[in-house]
């Protein structure tokens, strides 16, 4: 563990991190934004390759010259095809399917690149990596934060060394950062941001980074004051013109539609908005990822293409409705001016309570 481990936290002037949003909403143009505003910004590099990691990294050293980080997905183990064939049958009946490949999401290239040209952090959903990769990248100079949803996968994380633990609660849209992610897992309520931050804090020192339906300052202040040192949000920034989100999306986002867990779309539990797809398939969705994110990839570009917001992933977490659209350092000012005014108001009731 190093003594410098909060240094980017301890230095943000406003405690917003941006949500690693992998698979178009992440651009160096909203990463660089949210940086320039005064948060942290965080650069997606799930479903890239190595090169094209590099490539991003570059285009938002191009944008900024502000501190950012860069996300990696952690891998883990192949499922057999016999367990998905089912479900393939399923879909295959109504639509073209991809190949249900497994891959590492060329894990260990995109170490070697961070390890070589480091950023100031590197965050880690899906796992933890084990420590000899985590002193890696602590000797290239770089924070390391893993994002847990239990108090047992954040022992894991600081026995690895984590610098960061980034809280995930059961309200966050996109996938659940779940270290092990399966079927029997699921009669067992996930835990949302409240209590994940009161038992984070009772069970461990390292700094936490608060996610899930966090979308005003009233909302980052509680998580401020519940013991984050910081409040990371994705769903409120996918309406922000510099974010890649895809015009299906964006305009599914404007209605209040409840969102929901599901494997649908990729094999992993996600949040999302309820739409034909995800109804009609998540009873019979097995775990089976990236293997089933493969699989329904050309269906979900098709729709994507075609404007068809029932046959894509809509990830969003349940606070959606709130995500206004605005450049993204607007959106930061805004969010911090009310984080300080509703943390004030807090402080004035406190003292005048007591």
């Amino acid at each position: 563990m190093r003594d410098n481990r909060t240094v980017i936290l301890d230095r943000l002037d406003v405690p917003i991190v941006l949500a690693p949003m992998a698979g178009g909403p992440s651009t160096p143009e909203l990463t660089a934004a949210v940086a320039e505003a005064g948060g942290f910004g965080q650069l997606a590099a799930g479903y890239l390759s190595a090169a094209d990691t590099a490539a991003r990294i570059a285009a938002t050293r191009a944008l900024t010259g502000k501190r950012f980080g860069v996300n990696l997905f952690v891998p883990g183990p192949p499922t057999p095809l016999a367990d998905l064939a089912d479900y393939l049958a399923e879909l295959g009946a109504d639509h073209q399917l991809g190949d249900p490949r497994f891959d590492t999401d060329d894990w260990e290239a995109k170490l070697d690149l961070l390890v070589a040209d480091p950023v100031a952090a590197v965050s880690f959903t899906f796992g933890c990596p084990d420590a000899a990769d985590i002193e890696r990248l602590h000797a290239a100079g770089s924070e390391v934060w893993v994002t847990v949803t239990s108090v047992d996968e954040a022992r894991v994380a600081v026995e690895a060394g984590a610098d960061v633990l980034i809280a995930q609660g059961a309200e966050a849209g996109g996938h659940r950062a779940t270290f092990v992610d399966r079927p029997a897992d699921d009669s067992a309520d996930p835990l949302g941001l409240l209590a994940l931050l009161q038992l984070l804090t009772a069970a461990t020192d390292r700094p936490l980074v608060a996610t899930g339906g966090l979308a005003t300052g009233a909302g980052i202040a509680a998580a401020l004051a519940a013991g984050a040192a910081a409040a990371q949000l994705g769903t409120v920034f996918l309406r922000c013109p510099e974010a890649g989100t895809n015009q299906a999306h964006r305009t599914a986002l404007t209605a209040d539609t409840p969102t929901m867990l599901t494997r649908a779309f990729t094999g992993r539990r996600a949040r999302g908005l309820r739409n034909r797809f995800l109804l009609r398939h998540t009873a019979t969705a097995p775990a089976g990822y990236p293997e089933i994110h493969y699989a329904t990839a050309p269906l979900r570009a098709a729709a994507r293409a075609a404007g068809n917001s029932d046959d894509v992933n809509l990830w969003a977490g349940q606070t959606h409705a709130l995500a206004p659209e605005l450049p993204a350092g607007e959106l930061v000012a805004t969010l911090a001016a009310d984080t300080k005014a509703a943390l004030e108001k807090a402080l004035s009731r406190r003292i005048q309570h007591y």
